[in-house]
C-alpha cells in the first residue's frame, strides 16, 4: 500500500480523543486513566522509517492484480534485502528475487555499484557543507517535525475516537479503538485530507502504548501520485500490524491493501497487495544477531 497512506493512518489511529475512553463491559478491570494513556501513546509516536534506520531486514512484496469476482489475474512478487543509508530517510532497498526467481550476481553488483555511487555522493556533499548549508538542513529538518506535530495535534480536533474495550493479541492486552471523521470537521494541513477519508478500529498495546494493528477503509475516492492521476476507489481496505521484536522495539510485520484503483482516469484494476517484513537484524559493524519477529 502506498507508504503515506499507512503514514497517515498511523497518525489518526494513535492520537485519540481522551473523553471517549470508557470501561470495557466484558473486563472488569478499569482502563488506563484516560489523559495519562494518551500522553504516553504521544511520546512514543515516532515513523518507522526512523526506527528501520537502525536495523537490516527483509521487505517482500506481494501484488495480486484482481478481475470483478476476485479471481487472481496476475501476480507479481518482489524481495528485497534492506539496509541503512548513508543518507538520512533513504535506505538501501537491494532486489535479491522476483517471483521467487533469485537475482542473478551480475545484476546485484550492478545494484551495488550504484549504490556506492550514491553513497560517495552523499558524503562528498556532507564533507563540504558550509555553515549555510548546514543552517539550511537543519531548518529542514525541523520544519519536518513541526508538520509532523501539526498532523498529530489536528487529529485531536477532526476524529472522534472510541474505545471498545480490550482484546488479547498474541497473548499481549490491548486497548481496542473505533474511529471515523467528525462531521463537518475542515481539515488544514494535507495529511489530514487524507485521514479525514479513513474509518476504522486500531489496537494500542496495552503494557506499552504502542500501535499494534490498523484496520481502516476508504470512506470516498482518494487520489494518489503525481497530479493525483490514480485514484483509489471507496470502499478499499487496509490492515498494517507491528510486532514486538527482541524483546525491546515495535516494528512493521506486514501491511496490506485491497481495493479498487483506477489509473489515468481511464482504465482501472482491483488490486491486493502486501508487504511482509522480517530478518530483522540490528544494524552493527559488531554483530549480525538476527531478531524474531514472530513473537
Amino acid at each position: 500500500m502506498p507508504r503515506f497512506l499507512l503514514r497517515a493512518a498511523l497518525s489518526a489511529l494513535i492520537a485519540c480523543a481522551a473523553s471517549n475512553l470508557r470501561a470495557d463491559d466484558r473486563d472488569a478491570r478499569p482502563l488506563p486513566e484516560p489523559r495519562a494513556f494518551l500522553d504516553e501513546v504521544r511520546k512514543n509516536i515516532r515513523s518507522d522509517d526512523a526506527l528501520l534506520e537502525q536495523y537490516t531486514f527483509t521487505e517482500k512484496r506481494i501484488e495480486k492484480r484482481l478481475d470483478g469476482s476476485g479471481g487472481v489475474k496476475k501476480i507479481k512478487t518482489e524481495t528485497y534485502e534492506v539496509y541503512p543509508s548513508a543518507e538520512p530517510g533513504k535506505m538501501y532497498r537491494r532486489l535479491v528475487a522476483r517471483d521467487v526467481v533469485p537475482v542473478s550476481a551480475s545484476e546485484l553488483a550492478a545494484q551495488d555499484r550504484k549504490q556506492q555511487a550514491r553513497t560517495e555522493l552523499s558524503e562528498e556533499r556532507r564533507a563540504t557543507e558550509d555553515d549555510a548549508a548546514r543552517a539550511r538542513r537543519a531548518t529542514q529538518e525541523a520544519r519536518e517535525r513541526r508538520e509532523e506535530q501539526e498532523v498529530v495535534d489536528e487529529v485531536f480536533r477532526m476524529d472522534d475516537i472510541r474505545v471498545e474495550g480490550r482484546e488479547n493479541l498474541n497473548g499481549r492486552s490491548t486497548v481496542v479503538l473505533s474511529f471515523a471523521p467528525r462531521p463537518g470537521y475542515k481539515p488544514v494541513t494535507g495529511a489530514a485530507k487524507v485521514i479525514q477519508k479513513l474509518a476504522g478500529r486500531a489496537w494500542i498495546d496495552e503494557q506499552d502504548r504502542q500501535l499494534v494493528r490498523i484496520e481502516a477503509r476508504l470512506l470516498e475516492n482518494l487520489g494518489v501520485g503525481p497530479a493525483r492521476l490514480a485514484r483509489l476507489q471507496k470502499g478499499a481496505q487496509t490492515y498494517f500490524v507491528r510486532r514486538k521484536v527482541n524483546d525491546e522495539i515495535w516494528l512493521p510485520a506486514e501491511a496490506r491493501f485491497t481495493g479498487a484503483a483506477k489509473f489515468l482516469l481511464l482504465f482501472g484494476a482491483r488490486i491486493d497487495a502486501i508487504f511482509q517484513y522480517g530478518n530483522y537484524r540490528k544494524f552493527s559493524v559488531s554483530t549480525d544477531e538476527s531478531v524474531d519477529t514472530s513473537r
